[in-house]
């Protein structure tokens, strides 16, 4: 059974849909409605602080829990389709999962569609990686992570990084994330009455606002990662909502890791929507989610627990 705080988001995230349902809205406004949802759906986490940074020419927010390990970092990419959200509204979530694991965490305000078509936003994620390497983070000590659209990313930056010959992160962790630019897969249909935020509308309008108007097929593996080549990737840790659309395409995801040869792990927040990692600190089952996820990066990391705040706090 969900807990109360689980189903005052749910009902958060509906309600956000219903505003942003009206076509008479411009993007600023969605935008601002989107952000909204970000500061109303979880708490600041007590002990960390923010500090803004250009990371190699990409805006950037440092997200540093007192006494954490400041050799280790997590390079975090925001959810909203590449269109909505930023930096500032993944910043709670982000922060709480830094506190959690004992280590900094970077969160990317990479260039946002339809603005910047793709590949920007992946330019971006390198471009901050290759600046982390330069500030003297060692890959080893580097997590790649990111929420819904920003798990693709995260993955995608592995793949990029292997591609090119370059060292790669020690792990990957992917909340919620989007995968299939295709849209094809059977949960957008079954759990469309369970996701209150996402829908197959919403989809769509985030893939033609990154992709239109390009020369990417929607089964593009450089976008739509159920196509790609993960042979070789660093370890991956993927979360989910079992509430959420995307489902169908995290487990297909999941199970392609897994064939690829990946340390692959999988699990699924029960009652959780898409945005669930959004609710850190409000949410207990976020926060049952996020401590295990900081579990998971300190042990791949190599994080000095001696450095590390306890979490919750």
């Amino acid at each position: 059974m969900a807990s109360e705080q689980s189903d005052q988001l749910a009902e958060l995230a509906g309600a956000t849909r219903e505003r942003m349902s009206n076509p008479n809205l411009d993007l600023h406004t969605i935008r601002d409605i989107c952000d909204a949802l970000a500061e109303a759906a979880g708490k600041e986490p007590e002990g960390v602080s923010y500090c803004e940074v250009d990371a190699g020419g990409v805006p950037a927010l440092w997200c540093i829990p007192a006494g954490c390990d400041d050799q280790s970092v997590v390079l975090f990419n925001h959810a909203g389709g590449t269109v909505v959200f930023s930096m500032a509204s993944d910043r709670k979530a982000a922060g709480h999962l830094a506190k959690a694991a004992g280590i900094r965490a970077l969160v990317l305000g990479f260039r946002r569609s339809p603005e910047n078509k793709f590949p920007a936003q992946q330019d971006d994620v390198e471009t901050a990686y290759r600046w982390l390497l330069s500030q003297g983070y060692h890959p080893d000590k580097i997590a790649s992570a990111g929420h819904s659209v920003g798990g693709n990313l995260a993955v995608s930056l592995a793949i990029r990084l292997r591609d090119r010959g370059l060292p790669l992160p020690a792990a990957i962790l992917s909340v919620s994330g989007w995968y299939d630019t295709e849209l094809k897969n059977p949960t957008y249909q079954t759990n469309a009455e369970t996701d209150k935020i996402l829908s197959m509308p919403l989809a769509q309008f985030f893939r033609d606002s990154w992709l239109g108007g390009t020369d990417i097929a929607h089964n593009d593996p450089r976008v739509n990662l159920l196509y790609a080549d993960l042979a070789g990737l660093p370890p991956i840790n993927i979360y989910y909502g079992a509430h959420e659309v995307l489902v169908g395409e995290i487990h297909e995801f999941a199970d392609r890791a897994k064939t690829a040869g990946l340390d692959t792990s999988l699990h699924g927040v029960a009652d959780g929507q898409h945005i669930f990692l959004l609710g850190a600190g409000r949410v207990p089952e976020t926060d049952a989610a996020i401590t295990e996820m900081g579990q998971w990066l300190r042990s791949k990391l190599a994080v000095n627990i001696s450095r590390r705040p306890a979490y919750p706090a």
